[in-house]
């Protein structure tokens, strides 16, 4: 009994001090960055070269960069995780792409991006770019997708499976009707990993699509964007006002972090709607 309570007396200090290095790294954060942040800010176009207005075209770019690379990188990891969960679950191949996977999940960013620089910018032709940049990071993010819908599908009882086989369904009416909609939870929380990991990265677009500053919005998938994550590196690194840099950079730290935080939020929000609905449909 006394081990016990020493346990959860252990386990109730570090949870308190996981959460209050948290609250301190969000304090810092918002003490730092909140005297430089309004709605000049947030919303409207740099001038100066940065030495005024604000960071408009680094929001749209940052979520230009995500949504190309989670279109991009969705399909092709569902598809691959339903491969190796429901056709081929053994094997050498299977091996091999698993070990890839684990690989690629270990992979430094800095290496994804000069990967992109080698194919996308140059092979490819596309240039320094938003879909170059979206390439990149959907490559990045392929391996979070995979593994975690992998363990989601895993999830899925064996009997859900025979018993709709049993009924007639063919493999993939199975897998389309019953393990996939079973797994789309799980699957959600591999998609709020993904945006959360290539919301934040710098290195995969520091070769491959962003420049420091641009004084209009761009929407072509083929033009340079700029970035908050690397918006920030620049204005710590090559900002030549640090009374003025220094401030914007952590003004646009808080912005990346509520970005990240309101993209999960959405997610995880949608998530729970969907566990409701499937649970009153069943």
């Amino acid at each position: 009994m006394i081990k016990e309570k020493l346990f959860i007396f252990f386990i109730k200090i570090i949870v308190f001090t996981v959460i209050l290095i948290i609250t301190g790294i969000f304090g810092y954060l918002l003490y730092k960055g909140f005297s430089v942040l309004s709605f000049d800010f947030i919303f409207s176009m740099p001038r100066n070269f940065m030495k005024e207005g604000g960071i408009l075209p680094a929001i749209v770019g940052t979520f230009l960069l995500v949504f190309i690379s989670i279109i991009i990188a969705l399909p092709f990891g569902l598809a691959t995780a339903i491969y190796l969960s429901e056709y081929k679950s053994k094997g050498f191949l299977v091996d091999l792409i698993k070990i890839s996977i684990n690989t690629l999940s270990g992979v430094p960013s800095v290496v994804f991006g000069l990967f992109g620089y080698g194919i996308f910018v140059n092979l490819f032709g596309f240039g320094i770019s938003a879909i170059s940049g979206g390439l990149t990071l959907a490559i990045l993010s392929l391996p979070i997708i995979i593994s975690s819908t992998l363990e989601a599908l895993s999830a899925v009882p064996q009997s859900y499976r025979e018993a709709s086989m049993a009924l007639g369904a063919t493999k993939w009416e199975t897998i389309q009707k019953v393990v996939l909609p079973s797994a789309t939870p799980s699957i959600l929380t591999a998609i709020i990993l993904s945006i959360a990991r290539v919301s934040g990265e710098t290195a995969p677009i520091l070769f491959t699509a962003c420049v420091f500053y641009q004084p209009k919005l761009s929407f072509s998938l083929f033009s340079p964007v700029m970035a908050l994550p690397y918006h920030i590196y620049a204005l710590i690194s090559e900002g030549t006002e640090p009374n003025i840099h220094i401030p914007m950079a952590w003004g646009t730290a808080v912005v990346l972090l509520a970005l990240i935080i309101f993209l999960s939020l959405f997610a995880m929000i949608y998530r729970e709607k969907r566990r409701r609905y499937d649970k009153i449909r069943v």
